[in-house]
């Protein structure tokens, strides 16, 4: 059986606290991996050497940094198959979805390669006689990164990139339901040249991220996970006086007015729904149905959805694959066997559905519930998974009323032909993330990620401009100088005299 152990100082350590967690194979219900579990005095060790590297790598030059992380960029791009291979065997998706995820954590990647205007300060001469004032932002210190198990690659990637091209070292903490990516990350980037200790991987559950957050040497957290735990990160992290930026779960909604493209809403729907298995914050899990389109809009995204193929992501025909956990999938399910009871039209049931050869997989189907009421199980949680509930409105007030009662805030869409409305729905909608004819509005990387409301907890968004401010704090400098001709009397610095 394969053994992760954690990544430090530059290497391979093995885990010491007696605890190793089980890694599965989603496709097969195996368990193929174990993966060490960190005790609190492992994360100190780990923070130690983060905090040694610092004492150099936080005064090391801006072309130093910039050319190890070209250098590591080739490296990802290089072996994206590799990543991509681990992603699926670890968390299921298809390939092709894994490869994908590399690609936008390659983003951020490049966004560090240009630190180096990000990191340029202002400078304001003779606010008064001989007094100029400039602004500079300095690095932090030792950072840290909790991230979940739906991207095991990019996720990181949106963190440390930017994090240590501002001259922080970085602690990351990875999901240990599918570990094996972070670690390929972290000898990647050592074999880029990025000094020992500047990037470590410590895997754990909740002692490990408990540790992290009480941390006196750790300055700031980056959490990406459910709204409850992104809740508890940041009221202990900043108990702990850390800087935190926490982003929670989500319910999207896709709001169709009468006027879409359907085909269009359709398809879309489809695909954000279901891609990754609904296992991703900005999936589409609600449709908002306005007006007398939502039979036809239903038959529409019924008949696409019937047509995905389920399969192991190692199989080029696949489309969608299993889910993370047994538990996971039978949490999913629950939604879906108990949504008639409360109300809604079951239009398609996934629960039963199995793969021929892969019995054993957390395996689900597609499910589809229409005339969802607000107050039902299946809208009001995160489900987080292959199922996807239509509501039905008459107005667009009534839509966006809907859209805004709910207590997520994180990606939002609108389907539409008329400019001034999809306007209007831009400006109303209480979201971070808003895409018009565009069901999944993740930013590019210079743009930053995050929602409002129950979605983030903390001030900042993450990647972007946001991203690279978290990881810096800025220091104003005024400085005075005497002009050189009034040089004290037996000093000739070679100034004429002017009298």
């Amino acid at each position: 059986m394969k053994t992760v152990h954690h990544w430090i100082g530059g290497k391979t350590v093995e885990g010491a606290s007696g605890n190793w967690g089980p890694v599965t194979d989603p496709a097969t219900g195996a368990v193929t991996t174990q993966v060490a579990l960190a005790s609190a005095e492992e994360v100190d060790a780990a923070v130690a050497v983060a905090k040694a590297a610092y004492a150099t790598w936080g005064t090391s030059s801006l072309s130093q940094r910039t050319g190890i992380l070209f250098r590591y960029r080739a490296l990802l791009d290089a072996h994206r198959d590799d990543l991509a291979a681990l992603i699926t065997a670890e968390h299921g998706k298809v390939h092709s979805d894994a490869l994908g995820e590399v690609a936008r954590g390659l983003e951020i990647v490049e966004l560090a390669c240009g630190i180096t205007t990000q990191l340029k300060g202002e400078l304001s001469t003779q606010v008064s006689s001989r007094v100029d004032v400039s602004s500079i932002r300095q690095s932090l210190g030792v950072v840290a990164g909790i991230t979940p198990f739906n991207f095991p690659a990019m996720v990181p990637m949106w963190m440390f990139p930017l994090a240590v091209a501002c001259g922080n070292t970085f602690v990351l903490k990875p999901s240990e339901k599918d570990p094996s990516a972070a670690n390929l990350l972290a000898e990647l980037a050592s074999e880029a040249g990025l000094p020992d200790g500047v990037l470590n991987v410590v895997h754990g559950d909740r002692v490990a991220v408990e540790a992290l957050l009480a941390h006196p040497d750790i300055a700031a957290v980056s959490f990406v996970g459910s709204t409850p735990i992104a809740r508890h990160i940041h009221t202990t992290a900043s108990a702990n006086h850390k800087r935190v930026q926490a982003l929670g779960g989500a319910k999207n909604h896709m709001l169709v007015l009468p006027d879409a493209d359907l085909d269009a809403a359709a398809d879309a729907a489809v695909s954000a729904a279901y891609g990754s298995a609904g296992e991703r914050c900005m999936a589409i899990s609600a449709v908002v149905a306005v007006g007398a389109i939502g039979d036809e809009l239903v038959d529409k995204i019924r008949e696409r959805a019937e047509k995905i193929v389920i399969g192991p992501g190692n199989d080029p025909a696949s489309e969608m694959g299993p889910l993370i956990t047994k538990a996971h999938r039978d949490k999913v399910a629950s939604y879906v066997t108990g949504a008639a009871a409360q109300g809604a039209e079951v239009v398609l049931d996934g629960t039963g559905h199995t793969v021929e050869g892969f019995e054993d997989g957390h395996w689900i189907g597609l499910s589809l519930l229409d005339k969802v009421s607000t107050d039902s199980d299946a809208y009001r949680d995160e489900i987080f998974g292959p199922v996807l509930v239509v509501l039905r409105t008459e107005t667009y007030e009534e839509g966006i009323a809907l859209i805004n009662a709910s207590p997520f805030g994180n990606g939002t869409a609108i389907f539409t032909r008329d400019g001034g409305a999809a306007r209007r729905f831009q400006l109303e909608v209480e979201a971070g993330m808003v895409g018009v004819n565009v069901p999944i509005p993740v930013p590019v990387g210079y743009h930053s990620f995050g929602g409002w409301k129950d979605s983030l907890f903390g001030d900042h968004h993450i990647y972007g401009n946001d991203g690279v401010h978290f990881y810096t704090r800025g220091k104003v400098v005024t400085t005075r100088w005497p002009d050189p001709s009034e040089a004290p009397a037996g000093v000739d610095l070679g100034f004429p005299r002017n009298h």
